[in-house]
């Protein structure tokens, strides 16, 4: 047993406790495979070479969840590794000639020596790379099965190019028309993609959303809205005097306003401009559609965008009325969402208002509102009106609410064969095939010969996995023209496996999102090398319990990795729908300007510095104590002076009582030795129940206060005072394990301990002696003070209201009234609302 030094010395403790951790294995899981399970992640980093302030937090907050649960006696699975794959890598290796593998296994190298720094308690048996043919044969096997369900295929697609990176990019990584990684303009390119067909499981993932009631609201609700299903018709206008019998095909939510359609307007990439615009007006119509394959999609749609469009000069026959109806293009309609084509109701749509307005366009009102209210004549309507109504000059449907006049409309353009009700979504397939070399290659080949329609031919599952080969950095990461791959032929060119005669490799490789996909299901088992993982550890640990990660990957990898699950599910790989029981979502961490962290503010806070000057246990407390998990927090290297005094208070706390270490006493407790081991329990309840709620800065200023209570105890002289300074200090060690564990477990050991706190068991707290005997409550009748009753702290409401109404100056307060009411205020007040 040995015994604490006089000084606090992090610099000097926390890595010896952290290599003894390592010694002895104690975060591999299955070693409790009887226990009940949890499986705590967070979101895999990419190793850019340096930690910041976020990540710290992300993973701070599992670790105070892996340890407090491995006390709880779970078996527990708190796995990392790293998502190595991805363009910042070749982006480096353009600009400075590294290859993307040397900077990618550096950055790993100097990310997990400060992961390490900072105590945190991972299974590191189970470290996956993404870059490892290991781990990247399995997205090809993927590949190949949904190739076979047919949910992989090649399509001729408008996609995003990024002028900066010069790929292709997701949908997601475009914002406000720039690209999220580089900044630069994104622009329209129609070229062959891969895709996955998750639009497929659109319902499926839009229903699942019901289920997962331990997910933020606001992540469900950004992928309600992004998958956006819609309820509505699909309806068919004739192109009057089309050769080609050419018909727009519309999708509204509001076919019960279609009487009120006064023009018709296309996308100007819409497939069918070329072919119904006259002549007099192609020159206007082409100069417009250039116009706008020049600007974003968000420059076009962004609200408060200026409307503009030109008339085509064709016309369309309305469905219902057979009347002519002008077709324009416009800005605000795009060719890939939805049809492509709108049906425009300025009367009831304030974007059609707007529209209708600056062009002079006509407006005729066929809703009126409901309870016989009127509108203004067409030329008086100073705004749309958009609610449900009742219809007016809409034929047969005049007169029928809303709701009902859907329907009934719907089903008249089916039995009239000029439309459908119909269903449609937002969301989009995914495709997934990128310009780049760091990445996953896409296990296909092209052979003249077996498949001259350029389908495809995929790569027989003996030879997976297909690696990506050596390079000369300078010649083939150019940045510049066909994709890097495309650049070394003695890879590109290899034999067809149906015919062994030559053929061409897929020269494009996956996106990184395919990698984080199912990642979390290979820690399982990540060395298994006859399928993806091994389906039995799947059935031990899957679902993950708990999953922390930023809230701006909501419709991206939190989207993804549900549709993967779904798919390992069909495959026979997992037994789960859903990959994840509880999201949580950390706020940000901003510099001490008040700015989110960033090199360009240089605002950084290294967690290596702060680890060198006050210890990874100090980090650990301030960033835990500074405000909720899912809240963002403003640095204060103050606040971060203030979480070093309060270590050192422990340290001096432990250090002045370890002469009652090892201290029994049998009887009673009583006065200073009761209070002593009330404070303890207490803390021991407050703590526990702070973590569960994960509300660690409540449990971190419960801990302060605690040894408050310990210190005010003073001297400890009585055989029982020094049994009861015995049992809080070591009560002090459980509640400080998950966020100082360094400082715990060297306390522990100088108390007695021989073997590190987290494999001890979080004891249940005394229920007696966690209630204060009373407390007093205040009592009103109509909101003046009345009297003060006293009655037991963990006393129900009903019992609080029987002792309060036994009390005779009360009695004589509520004598002759009639009570309406009762406020009750839990440990505070109760206020009788009463009359006469």
């Amino acid at each position: 047993m040995s015994s604490l030094s006089e000084r606090y010395e992090p610099q000097r403790i926390e890595p010896l406790w952290q290599q003894r951790w390592r010694d002895a294995g104690i975060f591999r899981a299955n070693a409790r495979p009887n226990a009940p399970k949890k499986y705590i992640l967070e979101m895999l980093p990419y190793p850019s070479g340096k930690m910041h302030m976020g990540h710290v937090r992300n993973y701070l907050i599992g670790d105070v969840y892996a340890r407090y649960f491995m006390m709880k006696g779970f078996d527990v699975l708190h796995p990392m590794g790293w998502d190595a794959f991805g363009l910042p890598a070749e982006n480096a290796a353009i600009k400075d000639k590294v290859h993307p593998a040397v900077r990618t296994r550096e950055n790993i190298e100097s990310f997990k020596k400060e992961i390490i720094s900072l105590g945190y308690s991972y299974d590191w048996s189970r470290e996956i790379n993404t870059s490892d043919p290991e781990y990247y044969r399995w997205n090809q096997w993927f590949f190949l099965r949904m190739l076979e369900r047919g949910l992989v295929y090649r399509r001729f697609a408008k996609v995003n190019w990024c002028t900066g990176c010069l790929t292709v990019i997701a949908n997601e990584q475009v914002k406000e028309g720039r690209c999220e990684r580089c900044d630069s303009p994104v622009v329209d390119k129609e070229q062959p993609e891969w895709a996955f067909r998750i639009t497929q499981y659109s319902d499926a993932l839009l229903d699942g959303l019901d289920a997962l009631t331990q997910w933020p609201e606001r992540i469900t609700s950004m992928q309600r809205n992004w998958i956006g299903r819609s309820y509505g018709a699909e309806v068919g206008f004739a192109v009057e005097n089309a050769p080609g019998g050419e018909v727009i095909r519309v999708f509204t939510t509001r076919v019960d306003t279609i009487f009120g359609c006064t023009y018709i307007v296309l996308a100007p990439d819409h497939p069918l401009v070329a072919t119904i615009t006259t002549a007099d007006r192609r020159a206007q119509v082409e100069a417009f559609a250039r116009k706008m394959a020049a600007m974003s999609k968000e420059e076009r749609t962004a609200e408060g965008a200026t409307k503009e469009g030109v008339f085509t000069g064709a016309y369309a026959i309305h469905p219902f009325t057979g009347g002519r109806t002008p077709v324009w293009v416009a800005n605000f309609v795009l060719s890939d969402y939805g049809t492509g084509a709108v049906m425009s109701v300025p009367a009831h749509d304030e974007r059609d208002y707007q529209f209708a307005k600056k062009y002079g366009l006509p407006l005729r009102i066929v809703v009126e509102p409901k309870g016989g209210e009127k509108l203004p004549a067409p030329d008086q309507l100073e705004r749309a009106f958009t609610d449900d109504g009742v219809l007016v000059d809409s034929g047969e449907f005049t007169g029928l609410p809303s709701a009902e006049a859907r329907t009934k409309m719907s089903a008249w353009l089916e039995a009239n064969g000029k439309g459908k009700a119909t269903v449609t979504y937002r969301q989009r397939d995914w495709g997934f095939s990128r310009q780049r070399y760091w990445g996953t290659p896409i296990p296909i080949v092209y052979c003249e010969k077996c498949d001259p329609e350029k389908k495809g031919i995929p790569v027989p599952d003996s030879e997976l996995p297909v690696t990506l080969p050596e390079i000369d950095t300078e010649k083939v990461l150019t940045g510049k023209g066909e994709p890097p791959l495309a650049k070394v032929p003695e890879w590109l060119n290899t034999q067809c496996p149906r015919c062994g005669g030559p053929a061409r490799r897929e020269p494009e490789t996956m996106d990184t999102f395919v990698d984080s996909c199912w990642y979390y299901a290979r820690y399982l088992s990540p060395h298994f090398d006859t399928l993806p993982f091994d389906p039995q550890e799947a059935k031990r640990w899957l679902p993950v319990d708990v999953y922390v990660g930023g809230p701006e990957h909501a419709v991206m990898h939190l989207l993804y990795f549900r549709f993967w699950t779904r798919v390992m599910k069909e495959l026979g790989l997992s037994p789960v729908d859903e990959p994840v029981t509880r999201l949580v979502t950390q706020g940000i961490v901003n510099g001490p300007d008040g700015r989110k962290m960033s090199k360009r503010w240089g605002n950084v806070v290294a967690p290596s510095a702060i680890v060198a000057k006050y210890g990874a246990d100090t980090a650990r407390t301030y960033v835990l104590f500074a405000g909720p998990p899912e809240r963002d927090f403003d640095w204060s290297d103050e606040q971060v002076e203030g979480a070093f005094r309060f270590l050192k208070r422990v340290y001096a706390l432990a250090y002045n009582h370890q002469a009652v270490k090892g201290a029994t006493f049998d009887g009673p407790f009583e006065g200073k030795a009761l209070e002593i081991r009330r404070a303890a329990h207490k803390a021991l309840k407050r703590v526990g129940e702070a973590i569960e709620r994960l509300s660690f800065n409540t449990a971190i200023a419960g801990t302060m206060e605690y040894v408050n209570a310990l210190y005010a105890a003073q001297n400890v002289q009585t055989p029982a005072e020094k049994a009861a300074m015995a049992e809080a200090i070591r009560i002090l060690t459980i509640v400080l394990t998950p966020f100082a564990p360094h400082l715990a477990d060297e306390i522990a050991q100088a108390y007695g301990e021989v073997t590190p706190v987290v494999t001890r068991e979080w004891p249940a707290f005394d229920p007696a002696l966690v209630v204060d005997e009373l407390i007093p409550y205040a009592v009103q009748v109509n909101g003046k003070l009345r009297g003060e009753v006293k009655v037991a702290a963990d006393a129900a409401e009903a019992e609080v209201r029987a002792a309060i109404e036994a009390d005779e100056k009360i009695q004589a307060a509520l004598s002759g009234k009639e009570i309406k009411r009762v406020v009750f205020v839990p440990r505070r007040l109760v206020n009788y609302v009463v009359a006469g």
